[in-house]
């Protein structure tokens, strides 16, 4: 029997057992659905309706316009409060996450043309959100200000014009789907393959493909591209969420964006083989997947978390993660098109580790039972 008609009974034999076992169907199929509606509409980095303490000692038209810029922004719910006292306790309690202070005198120094400001506490247990807090307070104050020296025939000194480029809603989720799409992607290359192999040892199946002609080389690709289609089959059904339930845009390439897939699912694979030949055990081989690919994936990828406001030990480490590449071109190709600089040394970067991993599975396969 020739090379060919061996691996194509190798890859036939494979697809009927994902067939008979419906794990393998869900991890490729169901988990992309259930993360993706789990993060894409739980996950936010976004700052909305934060309940927000307005404290105004003494009424005005002034303080009325102010206030009522804070009621039009979708970033905050302004509640009133009579007393800063009343204002603190609330933020103590947790009722409220910030704290405007109008003082008696800010409408008098307005006319008066001093100096006059408004203070703003804020609750900085979640430094994240009390750093947006202040960033959107810090908006309206400057738009309001500029909006009353131009009604008062005032040009102001300096007029800034704002462009955000690429993910103009400012929308976290445009920027989370698509990295959370490279996390799945790990997770299903790794785990699937990292539990295929095991499975065989586990069943005693490896031992009888032992005694048959086929080299290791043959079962090894016999594994690999029944996976490969599986895995291309969930970056299809992912990109086909992002783009049409949670509305990302695709700026770039769909046929750049799916090459790129496919030589990070290459790495997953190889990442996944190298577990599974390492841990005969299904238990012990998706335990080592989970955290050496999934984990990484997850939080030193830049999924969430800047890489370059890491230390630079960790900095460091984030070059052995592949979901890393990745996540660099799906975002750039989502969000800004293709940007060649960012695309090619991110392909070659997965390129050379799939070599690296596949090399290390080659190595160390052989057709003995020891």
């Amino acid at each position: 029997m020739s090379d060919n008609r061996r691996v194509r009974g190798l890859v036939r034999k494979e697809f009927l057992q994902i067939l008979r076992d419906p794990s393998s169907i869900a991890i490729a199929f169901l988990m992309p659905v259930f993360l993706l509606l789990l993060f894409g509409y739980g996950l936010s980095l976004d700052a909305e309706h934060v309940p927000l303490a307005v404290v105004v000692e003494k009424p005005s038209a002034e303080t009325a316009r102010f206030t009522g810029m804070l009621q039009q922004s979708r970033y905050f719910s302004p509640k009133d409060f009579a007393s800063m006292r009343d204002a603190e306790l609330a933020l103590r309690t947790h009722e409220v996450d910030g704290i405007v202070h109008l003082r008696a005198s800010f409408a008098a120094d307005l006319k008066a043309q001093r100096e006059s400001g408004i203070q703003v506490i804020v609750n900085g247990v979640d430094a994240n959100t009390a750093r947006m807090v202040q960033g959107y307070l810090g908006s309206v104050w400057a738009l309001w200000l500029e909006q009353r020296l131009q009604a008062t025939g005032q040009a102001p000194v300096v007029s800034i014009d704002h462009r955000i480029w690429y993910n103009t809603a400012v929308s976290s989720r445009n920027y989370l789907v698509p990295g959370l799409i490279a996390v799945i992607m790990t997770l299903i290359g790794a785990l699937l393959t990292a539990l295929v192999m095991a499975r065989e040892w586990e069943r005693g199946t490896m031992e009888a493909l032992m005694v048959t002609p086929v080299s290791m080389r043959e079962v090894l690709l016999g594994k690999l591209i029944p996976y490969f289609v599986l895995g291309m089959g969930g970056m299809v059904l992912s990109v086909a969420m992002a783009l049409w339930l949670f509305h990302v845009p695709l700026r770039g390439s769909a046929v750049v964006l799916f090459a790129s897939a496919a030589i990070f699912l290459l790495a997953a694979l190889g990442m996944g083989l190298a577990i599974s030949i390492t841990a005969r055990n299904q238990f012990v081989a998706g335990l080592a997947a989970i955290i050496t690919t999934f984990l990484p994936a997850f939080m030193l990828s830049g999924f969430i978390f800047d890489i370059a406001s890491a230390p630079v030990a960790v900095q460091a480490v984030t070059y052995l993660v592949a979901a890393r590449y990745f996540i660099a071109i799906i975002q750039t190709i989502f969000l800004a098109g293709n940007i060649w600089p960012v695309i090619l040394p991110n392909a070659a970067a997965l390129l050379a580790m799939a070599g690296v991993f596949l090399g290390i599975v080659v190595a160390r396969s052989r057709k003995r039972l020891d």
